[in-house]
Protein backbone atom coordinates (compact mmCIF):
# COMPACT_ATOMS: atom_id res chain seq x y z
CA UNK A 1 0.00 0.00 0.00
CA UNK A 2 1.58 3.17 -0.91
CA UNK A 3 1.14 6.43 1.43
CA UNK A 4 1.48 10.33 0.49
CA UNK A 5 -0.01 13.86 2.36
CA UNK A 6 -1.57 16.07 -0.78
CA UNK A 7 -0.86 19.63 -0.86
CA UNK A 8 -4.42 20.04 -2.71
CA UNK A 9 -7.90 19.56 -1.02
CA UNK A 10 -8.50 15.99 -3.27
CA UNK A 11 -12.02 15.56 -5.55
CA UNK A 12 -11.76 11.85 -4.40
CA UNK A 13 -12.79 9.23 -2.39
CA UNK A 14 -12.87 10.68 0.61
CA UNK A 15 -13.01 10.02 4.60
CA UNK A 16 -13.35 12.73 6.93
CA UNK A 17 -12.75 12.94 10.70
CA UNK A 18 -14.75 14.99 13.04
CA UNK A 19 -14.48 15.34 16.47
CA UNK A 20 -18.05 16.47 17.28
CA UNK A 21 -21.54 16.78 15.04
CA UNK A 22 -20.54 20.61 14.84
CA UNK A 23 -17.34 19.67 12.74
CA UNK A 24 -19.80 18.73 10.05
CA UNK A 25 -19.94 22.41 8.92
CA UNK A 26 -16.16 22.03 7.65
CA UNK A 27 -16.93 19.21 5.17
CA UNK A 28 -18.08 21.37 1.87
CA UNK A 29 -18.65 17.70 -0.19
CA UNK A 30 -22.06 17.32 1.59
CA UNK A 31 -25.80 19.04 0.09
CA UNK A 32 -28.24 19.81 2.97
CA UNK A 33 -29.83 16.23 2.69
CA UNK A 34 -26.94 14.51 3.19
CA UNK A 35 -25.97 16.70 6.36
CA UNK A 36 -29.58 15.99 7.55
CA UNK A 37 -28.91 12.50 6.76
CA UNK A 38 -25.37 12.14 8.89
CA UNK A 39 -27.00 14.14 11.92
CA UNK A 40 -29.88 11.64 12.02
CA UNK A 41 -26.88 8.17 11.80
CA UNK A 42 -25.38 10.38 14.92
CA UNK A 43 -28.50 10.46 16.87
CA UNK A 44 -28.80 6.61 16.24
CA UNK A 45 -25.29 6.25 17.92
CA UNK A 46 -23.73 5.32 14.69
CA UNK A 47 -20.42 6.67 14.37
CA UNK A 48 -19.43 5.64 10.65
CA UNK A 49 -21.19 6.64 7.88
CA UNK A 50 -21.00 6.26 4.04
CA UNK A 51 -22.62 8.49 1.77
CA UNK A 52 -22.54 7.30 -2.17
CA UNK A 53 -22.33 10.39 -4.18
CA UNK A 54 -22.24 8.24 -7.05
CA UNK A 55 -19.19 9.82 -8.75
CA UNK A 56 -17.35 9.02 -5.22
CA UNK A 57 -17.96 7.72 -1.97
CA UNK A 58 -17.93 10.01 1.51
CA UNK A 59 -16.71 8.43 4.79
CA UNK A 60 -18.04 10.71 7.76
CA UNK A 61 -16.29 9.28 11.62
CA UNK A 62 -17.19 11.10 14.39
CA UNK A 63 -14.88 10.12 17.04
CA UNK A 64 -16.25 8.36 20.10
CA UNK A 65 -16.44 9.32 23.10
CA UNK A 66 -14.30 7.11 25.39
CA UNK A 67 -12.54 8.21 28.90
CA UNK A 68 -9.11 5.95 27.79
CA UNK A 69 -6.94 7.21 24.86
CA UNK A 70 -5.61 3.65 24.04
CA UNK A 71 -9.64 2.40 23.48
CA UNK A 72 -10.26 5.18 21.61
CA UNK A 73 -7.37 4.45 19.15
CA UNK A 74 -8.21 0.98 18.87
CA UNK A 75 -11.21 1.95 17.71
CA UNK A 76 -9.47 3.85 15.09
CA UNK A 77 -8.16 1.20 14.03
CA UNK A 78 -11.11 -0.69 13.66
CA UNK A 79 -13.14 1.65 12.12
CA UNK A 80 -10.39 2.10 9.56
CA UNK A 81 -10.92 -1.93 8.86
CA UNK A 82 -14.42 -1.57 8.16
CA UNK A 83 -13.51 1.54 5.83
CA UNK A 84 -10.93 -1.14 4.10
CA UNK A 85 -13.52 -3.35 3.42
CA UNK A 86 -16.25 -1.24 2.06
CA UNK A 87 -13.86 0.71 0.14
CA UNK A 88 -12.82 -2.66 -1.73
CA UNK A 89 -16.54 -3.73 -2.23
CA UNK A 90 -16.96 -0.92 -4.27
CA UNK A 91 -13.42 -1.18 -6.03
CA UNK A 92 -12.10 2.26 -4.45
CA UNK A 93 -8.62 2.56 -5.45
CA UNK A 94 -7.56 5.59 -3.32
CA UNK A 95 -9.19 6.87 -0.22
CA UNK A 96 -7.84 10.69 1.09
CA UNK A 97 -8.18 11.20 4.82
CA UNK A 98 -8.76 14.53 6.55
CA UNK A 99 -8.72 14.63 10.09
CA UNK A 100 -10.44 17.51 11.46
CA UNK A 101 -10.95 16.93 15.25
CA UNK A 102 -8.53 17.63 17.67
CA UNK A 103 -7.02 14.48 17.87
CA UNK A 104 -3.90 14.80 16.42
CA UNK A 105 -3.16 11.13 15.78
CA UNK A 106 -6.69 10.02 14.92
CA UNK A 107 -5.39 10.14 10.83
CA UNK A 108 -2.50 8.44 11.09
CA UNK A 109 -4.32 5.35 13.45
CA UNK A 110 -6.86 5.43 11.28
CA UNK A 111 -5.05 4.78 8.30
CA UNK A 112 -3.18 2.47 10.14
CA UNK A 113 -6.02 0.07 10.48
CA UNK A 114 -7.35 0.50 6.98
CA UNK A 115 -3.60 -0.79 5.79
CA UNK A 116 -3.12 -3.54 7.94
CA UNK A 117 -6.55 -4.95 7.10
CA UNK A 118 -5.68 -4.51 3.42
CA UNK A 119 -2.69 -7.36 3.55
CA UNK A 120 -3.62 -10.38 1.30
CA UNK A 121 -1.27 -13.44 0.99
CA UNK A 122 -2.15 -14.36 -2.49
CA UNK A 123 1.11 -16.46 -3.66
CA UNK A 124 -0.56 -19.48 -4.43
CA UNK A 125 -4.37 -18.69 -5.57
CA UNK A 126 -4.75 -19.19 -9.10
CA UNK A 127 -7.07 -16.58 -8.89
CA UNK A 128 -5.82 -13.64 -7.52
CA UNK A 129 -8.77 -11.00 -6.42
CA UNK A 130 -6.33 -8.61 -5.67
CA UNK A 131 -7.69 -5.87 -3.37
CA UNK A 132 -8.76 -2.22 -5.24
CA UNK A 133 -7.40 -0.45 -2.34
CA UNK A 134 -3.71 0.65 -2.85
CA UNK A 135 -2.84 4.23 -2.17
CA UNK A 136 -3.68 6.20 0.99
CA UNK A 137 -3.14 10.07 1.27
CA UNK A 138 -3.59 12.31 3.92
CA UNK A 139 -4.55 15.99 3.74
CA UNK A 140 -1.42 18.29 4.64
CA UNK A 141 -2.50 19.47 8.07
CA UNK A 142 -3.75 15.55 9.14
CA UNK A 143 -0.22 13.90 9.17
CA UNK A 144 3.39 14.92 9.61
CA UNK A 145 6.02 13.64 7.09
CA UNK A 146 7.50 11.61 10.05
CA UNK A 147 4.38 9.80 10.53
CA UNK A 148 3.77 8.90 7.09
CA UNK A 149 7.17 7.18 7.31
CA UNK A 150 6.67 5.39 10.13
CA UNK A 151 3.19 4.50 9.01
CA UNK A 152 4.59 2.80 5.50
CA UNK A 153 7.20 1.25 7.49
CA UNK A 154 5.37 -0.54 10.48
CA UNK A 155 2.83 -1.65 6.98
CA UNK A 156 5.36 -2.76 5.50
CA UNK A 157 6.93 -4.78 8.96
CA UNK A 158 3.68 -6.42 9.23
CA UNK A 159 2.88 -7.40 5.77
CA UNK A 160 6.79 -9.44 5.78
CA UNK A 161 6.28 -10.43 9.35
CA UNK A 162 2.38 -12.14 8.41
CA UNK A 163 4.14 -13.42 5.05
CA UNK A 164 6.48 -15.30 6.55
CA UNK A 165 4.24 -17.28 8.88
CA UNK A 166 1.79 -17.78 5.98
CA UNK A 167 4.25 -19.75 3.79
CA UNK A 168 3.59 -23.49 4.06
CA UNK A 169 6.68 -25.80 4.97
CA UNK A 170 6.80 -26.45 1.03
CA UNK A 171 8.54 -23.12 0.41
CA UNK A 172 9.61 -22.16 4.22
CA UNK A 173 12.01 -24.68 5.40
CA UNK A 174 15.36 -23.45 8.03
CA UNK A 175 17.43 -22.86 5.24
CA UNK A 176 14.66 -21.02 3.14
CA UNK A 177 13.53 -19.02 6.54
CA UNK A 178 17.42 -17.80 6.74
CA UNK A 179 17.12 -16.20 2.99
CA UNK A 180 14.23 -14.42 3.23
CA UNK A 181 15.78 -13.19 6.67
CA UNK A 182 18.93 -12.08 4.81
CA UNK A 183 16.45 -10.60 1.81
CA UNK A 184 14.75 -7.99 4.34
CA UNK A 185 17.77 -7.51 6.26
CA UNK A 186 19.40 -5.89 2.99
CA UNK A 187 16.63 -4.39 2.12
CA UNK A 188 16.87 -2.55 5.44
CA UNK A 189 20.45 -2.18 5.95
CA UNK A 190 20.60 -4.96 8.94
CA UNK A 191 24.09 -7.28 9.13
CA UNK A 192 22.55 -10.92 8.68
CA UNK A 193 25.12 -13.97 9.27
CA UNK A 194 23.32 -17.62 9.08
CA UNK A 195 25.10 -20.60 11.17
CA UNK A 196 24.84 -23.58 8.97
CA UNK A 197 24.70 -27.39 11.10
CA UNK A 198 28.35 -28.01 10.97
CA UNK A 199 28.65 -24.68 12.53
CA UNK A 200 25.83 -25.41 15.29
CA UNK A 201 28.13 -29.14 15.61
CA UNK A 202 31.34 -27.70 16.32
CA UNK A 203 29.49 -24.76 18.64
CA UNK A 204 27.28 -28.20 20.53
CA UNK A 205 24.07 -26.67 20.33
CA UNK A 206 22.66 -29.38 21.63
CA UNK A 207 19.25 -28.30 21.99
CA UNK A 208 18.59 -27.23 18.56
CA UNK A 209 20.57 -30.22 17.08
CA UNK A 210 18.16 -32.74 19.30
CA UNK A 211 15.13 -31.42 17.91
CA UNK A 212 16.42 -31.57 14.47
CA UNK A 213 17.33 -35.04 14.46
CA UNK A 214 13.96 -36.04 13.34
CA UNK A 215 14.47 -33.98 10.03
CA UNK A 216 15.81 -34.82 6.47
CA UNK A 217 16.48 -30.63 6.40
CA UNK A 218 19.30 -28.70 7.99
CA UNK A 219 18.87 -26.37 10.91
CA UNK A 220 19.74 -22.94 10.75
CA UNK A 221 20.88 -19.96 13.40
CA UNK A 222 20.59 -16.39 11.80
CA UNK A 223 21.94 -13.39 13.32
CA UNK A 224 20.34 -10.06 12.57
CA UNK A 225 22.05 -7.08 13.87
CA UNK A 226 21.35 -2.67 13.63
CA UNK A 227 24.40 -1.06 14.76
CA UNK A 228 24.44 2.55 14.39
CA UNK A 229 27.58 4.56 15.29
CA UNK A 230 25.52 6.40 17.42
CA UNK A 231 23.94 4.13 19.51
CA UNK A 232 22.12 5.45 22.66
CA UNK A 233 22.73 1.83 24.18
CA UNK A 234 26.22 0.71 25.17
CA UNK A 235 25.10 -3.13 25.33
CA UNK A 236 22.92 -4.47 22.77
CA UNK A 237 19.21 -5.65 23.31
CA UNK A 238 18.76 -8.59 22.11
CA UNK A 239 15.59 -10.41 20.52
CA UNK A 240 14.90 -13.97 20.46
CA UNK A 241 12.36 -15.74 18.01
CA UNK A 242 11.19 -18.97 17.81
CA UNK A 243 11.75 -20.48 14.09
CA UNK A 244 10.10 -23.99 14.40
CA UNK A 245 9.24 -23.52 10.95
CA UNK A 246 6.87 -26.45 11.16
CA UNK A 247 5.87 -28.46 14.34
CA UNK A 248 4.37 -32.58 13.84
CA UNK A 249 5.22 -32.53 18.13
CA UNK A 250 8.08 -34.95 16.96
CA UNK A 251 7.36 -38.14 18.61
CA UNK A 252 4.81 -36.87 20.91
CA UNK A 253 2.76 -36.72 18.15
CA UNK A 254 0.12 -34.04 17.73
CA UNK A 255 -3.76 -34.32 16.72
CA UNK A 256 -4.02 -32.98 13.38
CA UNK A 257 -7.56 -31.13 13.64
CA UNK A 258 -7.07 -27.78 15.05
CA UNK A 259 -3.77 -28.46 15.91
CA UNK A 260 -1.07 -30.09 13.44
CA UNK A 261 -2.96 -28.13 10.60
CA UNK A 262 -1.61 -24.72 11.63
CA UNK A 263 1.81 -25.75 12.23
CA UNK A 264 3.22 -23.70 9.85
CA UNK A 265 2.69 -20.94 12.33
CA UNK A 266 5.16 -22.81 14.87
CA UNK A 267 7.75 -19.74 13.70
CA UNK A 268 5.51 -16.85 14.79
CA UNK A 269 8.49 -15.63 17.29
CA UNK A 270 11.22 -15.72 14.28
CA UNK A 271 8.89 -13.80 11.99
CA UNK A 272 7.92 -11.15 14.78
CA UNK A 273 11.55 -10.21 15.60
CA UNK A 274 12.79 -10.37 12.03
CA UNK A 275 9.61 -7.81 11.70
CA UNK A 276 10.73 -6.34 14.00
CA UNK A 277 14.21 -5.80 12.89
CA UNK A 278 13.42 -4.95 9.63
CA UNK A 279 11.09 -1.91 11.54
CA UNK A 280 14.09 -0.88 13.75
CA UNK A 281 16.55 -0.62 10.42
CA UNK A 282 13.87 1.18 8.32
CA UNK A 283 13.63 3.57 10.63
CA UNK A 284 17.07 3.74 11.75
CA UNK A 285 16.88 3.86 15.55
CA UNK A 286 19.60 4.90 17.70
CA UNK A 287 19.89 1.41 19.47
CA UNK A 288 21.96 -1.29 19.33
CA UNK A 289 19.88 -4.03 18.62
CA UNK A 290 20.57 -7.98 17.78
CA UNK A 291 18.05 -10.24 17.19
CA UNK A 292 18.67 -14.28 17.26
CA UNK A 293 16.29 -16.76 15.27
CA UNK A 294 16.77 -20.47 15.51
CA UNK A 295 15.38 -22.35 13.47
CA UNK A 296 14.19 -26.05 11.90
CA UNK A 297 11.15 -28.05 11.65
CA UNK A 298 10.01 -30.96 14.18
CA UNK A 299 9.25 -34.25 12.98
CA UNK A 300 9.20 -38.13 14.14
CA UNK A 301 11.63 -39.38 11.04
CA UNK A 302 14.88 -40.01 10.40
CA UNK A 303 17.25 -40.68 13.42
CA UNK A 304 13.95 -38.86 16.15
CA UNK A 305 14.87 -37.71 19.52
CA UNK A 306 12.48 -39.81 21.63
CA UNK A 307 10.62 -38.85 25.25
CA UNK A 308 13.33 -40.07 27.93
CA UNK A 309 16.24 -38.84 25.88
CA UNK A 310 18.81 -36.76 27.64
CA UNK A 311 20.22 -33.98 25.87
CA UNK A 312 23.10 -31.64 26.44
CA UNK A 313 22.65 -28.21 25.84
CA UNK A 314 24.65 -25.54 24.32
CA UNK A 315 25.18 -24.63 28.04
CA UNK A 316 26.44 -27.09 29.30
CA UNK A 317 22.89 -28.32 31.25
CA UNK A 318 21.80 -31.58 30.78
CA UNK A 319 17.61 -31.99 30.07
CA UNK A 320 15.66 -35.22 30.37
CA UNK A 321 13.01 -34.78 27.27
CA UNK A 322 9.60 -35.84 28.20
CA UNK A 323 7.80 -34.77 25.32
CA UNK A 324 9.22 -34.13 22.14
CA UNK A 325 6.87 -31.58 21.49
CA UNK A 326 7.85 -29.03 23.82
CA UNK A 327 10.60 -28.40 21.60
CA UNK A 328 10.33 -25.17 21.08
CA UNK A 329 12.35 -24.44 24.65
CA UNK A 330 14.98 -26.73 23.48
CA UNK A 331 15.87 -24.30 20.52
CA UNK A 332 15.24 -20.94 22.77
CA UNK A 333 17.27 -22.09 25.56
CA UNK A 334 20.33 -22.74 23.15
CA UNK A 335 20.23 -19.02 21.83
CA UNK A 336 19.28 -17.51 25.19
CA UNK A 337 22.84 -19.02 26.48
CA UNK A 338 24.54 -17.61 22.92
CA UNK A 339 23.05 -14.46 23.84
CA UNK A 340 25.48 -14.18 27.27
CA UNK A 341 28.40 -13.36 24.86
CA UNK A 342 26.92 -10.05 23.90
CA UNK A 343 26.24 -8.99 27.76
CA UNK A 344 23.20 -7.77 26.79
CA UNK A 345 21.03 -4.59 28.76
CA UNK A 346 18.03 -6.63 27.97
CA UNK A 347 16.65 -9.97 25.74
CA UNK A 348 13.43 -10.43 25.23
CA UNK A 349 12.20 -13.50 23.11
CA UNK A 350 9.42 -14.85 21.42
CA UNK A 351 7.38 -17.74 21.02
CA UNK A 352 4.61 -19.30 20.14
CA UNK A 353 5.09 -21.91 23.35
CA UNK A 354 2.64 -23.31 24.76
CA UNK A 355 -0.98 -24.49 24.74
CA UNK A 356 -1.22 -23.49 28.41
CA UNK A 357 -0.93 -19.56 27.31
CA UNK A 358 -3.54 -19.54 24.83
CA UNK A 359 -6.01 -20.98 27.02
CA UNK A 360 -5.29 -18.35 29.37
CA UNK A 361 -5.52 -15.65 27.35
CA UNK A 362 -7.08 -16.71 23.81
CA UNK A 363 -6.55 -14.42 21.03
CA UNK A 364 -7.01 -11.04 23.22
CA UNK A 365 -3.28 -10.99 24.74
CA UNK A 366 -0.14 -12.14 25.19
CA UNK A 367 1.25 -14.07 28.35
CA UNK A 368 4.39 -12.40 29.55
CA UNK A 369 7.16 -13.02 32.84
CA UNK A 370 10.68 -12.51 33.34
CA UNK A 371 13.24 -10.83 35.09
CA UNK A 372 13.65 -7.18 33.91
CA UNK A 373 13.35 -4.73 36.38
CA UNK A 374 10.08 -2.61 36.81
CA UNK A 375 10.81 0.14 34.79
CA UNK A 376 11.26 -2.23 31.98
CA UNK A 377 8.66 -4.33 32.40
CA UNK A 378 6.00 -1.01 32.96
CA UNK A 379 7.35 0.26 29.53
CA UNK A 380 6.48 -2.84 27.86
CA UNK A 381 2.56 -3.26 29.01
CA UNK A 382 2.23 0.61 28.13
CA UNK A 383 3.71 -0.11 24.57
CA UNK A 384 1.06 -3.89 24.31
CA UNK A 385 -1.46 -0.95 25.74
CA UNK A 386 -1.08 1.63 23.34
CA UNK A 387 -0.86 -1.11 20.23
CA UNK A 388 -3.82 -2.64 21.91
CA UNK A 389 -1.59 -5.90 22.17
CA UNK A 390 -2.36 -6.23 25.58
CA UNK A 391 0.24 -8.34 28.17
CA UNK A 392 -0.63 -10.27 30.96
CA UNK A 393 2.54 -11.53 33.15
CA UNK A 394 2.49 -14.32 35.14
CA UNK A 395 4.81 -14.65 38.20
CA UNK A 396 8.22 -16.80 38.32
CA UNK A 397 8.42 -18.36 41.46
CA UNK A 398 10.62 -20.70 42.90
CA UNK A 399 8.19 -23.17 43.46
CA UNK A 400 7.70 -23.25 39.62
CA UNK A 401 10.87 -24.53 39.37
CA UNK A 402 10.79 -27.37 41.49
CA UNK A 403 8.57 -29.27 39.27
CA UNK A 404 11.58 -29.26 36.49
CA UNK A 405 13.73 -31.28 38.85
CA UNK A 406 14.54 -34.35 37.13
CA UNK A 407 15.74 -38.01 38.77
CA UNK A 408 18.87 -38.30 35.78
CA UNK A 409 19.24 -34.99 34.28
CA UNK A 410 20.13 -31.10 35.35
CA UNK A 411 15.94 -30.40 34.74
CA UNK A 412 13.16 -31.66 32.63
CA UNK A 413 12.02 -30.74 29.66
CA UNK A 414 8.22 -30.06 30.86
CA UNK A 415 6.94 -29.79 34.20
CA UNK A 416 3.77 -31.60 34.38
CA UNK A 417 0.03 -30.78 33.76
CA UNK A 418 -0.42 -27.72 35.69
CA UNK A 419 0.94 -23.91 35.12
CA UNK A 420 2.49 -25.06 31.92
CA UNK A 421 3.29 -21.56 30.69
CA UNK A 422 5.24 -21.03 33.58
CA UNK A 423 7.24 -23.79 33.99
CA UNK A 424 8.12 -23.31 30.33
CA UNK A 425 9.24 -19.75 31.22
CA UNK A 426 11.27 -21.30 34.30
CA UNK A 427 12.80 -23.75 31.91
CA UNK A 428 14.07 -20.65 30.03
CA UNK A 429 15.00 -18.37 32.51
CA UNK A 430 17.58 -21.35 33.76
CA UNK A 431 19.68 -20.57 30.54
CA UNK A 432 19.60 -17.06 31.82
CA UNK A 433 21.88 -14.44 33.57
CA UNK A 434 20.88 -11.14 32.06
CA UNK A 435 17.90 -8.75 32.10
CA UNK A 436 15.02 -10.78 30.23
CA UNK A 437 11.06 -11.02 29.64
CA UNK A 438 9.62 -13.93 27.37
CA UNK A 439 6.45 -13.50 25.61
CA UNK A 440 4.25 -16.50 24.76
CA UNK A 441 2.69 -15.59 21.84
CA UNK A 442 0.92 -19.12 21.58
CA UNK A 443 -2.80 -18.00 21.02
CA UNK A 444 -2.59 -14.64 19.31
CA UNK A 445 -0.25 -15.67 16.17
CA UNK A 446 -2.65 -17.44 14.33
CA UNK A 447 -6.40 -16.89 13.39
CA UNK A 448 -8.16 -18.86 11.08
CA UNK A 449 -11.38 -16.63 10.33
CA UNK A 450 -9.32 -13.11 11.27
CA UNK A 451 -11.15 -9.99 13.21
CA UNK A 452 -10.66 -6.41 12.46
CA UNK A 453 -7.91 -5.73 10.96
CA UNK A 454 -6.33 -8.76 11.94
CA UNK A 455 -6.59 -10.65 8.14
CA UNK A 456 -7.21 -14.63 8.58
CA UNK A 457 -3.66 -16.30 9.15
CA UNK A 458 -1.23 -14.85 10.19
CA UNK A 459 -1.89 -11.43 12.65
CA UNK A 460 1.60 -10.40 13.60
CA UNK A 461 0.10 -9.94 16.97
CA UNK A 462 2.92 -8.38 19.23
CA UNK A 463 5.20 -6.92 16.56
CA UNK A 464 4.04 -3.00 16.85
CA UNK A 465 4.02 -3.91 20.89
CA UNK A 466 7.94 -4.72 20.13
CA UNK A 467 8.43 -1.78 17.57
CA UNK A 468 6.57 0.78 19.88
CA UNK A 469 8.59 -0.02 23.41
CA UNK A 470 11.80 -0.01 20.71
CA UNK A 471 10.65 3.50 19.57
CA UNK A 472 9.88 4.73 22.80
CA UNK A 473 13.72 3.30 24.43
CA UNK A 474 15.32 4.93 21.89
CA UNK A 475 14.18 8.98 23.01
CA UNK A 476 15.17 7.47 26.67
Amino acid sequence: MKFSILQKEPKKDRLFILGNINDLKQVPELDNDQVKYVKKAVNEKQSLITINQYDKFIFIYILPEKNNENLLMEDLRRTGATVQATANKHKLSALAITNLSNNLTAAYTLGEGIALANYQFLKYKSDKQENSLNTLSFTKQSITVKEVQQLTVITEATYHTRTLVNEPLAYLTATQLAKDIAALGKEAGLKVTTLNKARLEKEKMGGILAVNRGSIDPPTFTIIEHKPKKAINKKPIVLVGKGVVYDTGGLSLKPTPASMDRMKSDMSGAALVTGTMYAVGKMQLPLHVIALVPATDNRPGENAYVPGDVVTMYSGSTVEVLNTDAEGRMLLADALHWAKRYEPELVMDFATLTGSAALATGSQGIVCMGSADDNVKDAIMESGNRQHERLVEFPLWDEYGELLKSDIADMKNVGGRYAGAITAGKFLQHFTDYPWMHFDIAGVSFELNGSYYHTPGARAFGLRMAIDFLMHYAKH
